[in-house]
């Protein structure tokens, strides 16, 4: 009786969280790779473009960039691909840890500061403050994409 009280608790906090086909909320927490940003502090923009290649990879380009810690950057991003792609900004682990969960529920879509899914011919931008030197990731996680090769990383230099 236990393991069905259990089994049932699991599904009724799951229910919600699954039925929205959303991962919301889950960065209110300050990430290692920063915070959201003021758009009026931006000091620099990055112009990320996302598609496919002729020989089947998947490719963000750039694939790497620089920024400096504390510094506030626009990454505007253009899907210039065939298919849906999302651009996800997080520490490496955080990034493969998420990509099991994209893969056991495909179909969920983001409402996160770090990340924007775009469909075909879209553009959208994510502001960000770096607020933690070091190398984090950006990656889209749709299923296939990330082993097609989309990820790339971002370097965090000290002032």
């Amino acid at each position: 009786m236990k393991n069905y009280i259990l089994a049932l608790a699991l599904v009724v906090l799951a229910t919600p969280a699954l039925a929205s086909g959303n991962h919301a909320g889950g960065h209110d927490e300050k990430m290692a790779v920063g915070e959201p940003g003021d758009k009026a502090k931006v000091t620099q923009t990055v112009r990320v473009t996302m598609k496919e290649t002729d020989d089947g990879k998947m490719v963000f380009t750039p694939a790497v960039f620089n920024v400096r810690k504390g510094q506030t950057v626009k990454i505007a991003i253009k899907n210039a691909g065939t298919v849906d792609h999302e651009f996800v900004l997080d520490q490496e682990d955080k990034i493969l840890e998420h990509k099991k969960v994209m893969e056991k529920f495909p179909e969920m879509e983001h409402a996160d500061a770090n990340s924007i899914r775009l469909p075909v011919g879209q553009s959208g931008e994510i502001v960000w403050k770096f607020t933690t030197d070091g190398a984090f990731k950006f990656a889209c996680l749709i299923p296939g994409h990330y082993e097609a090769g989309m990820h790339g990383d971002v370097s965090v230099a000290t002032k």
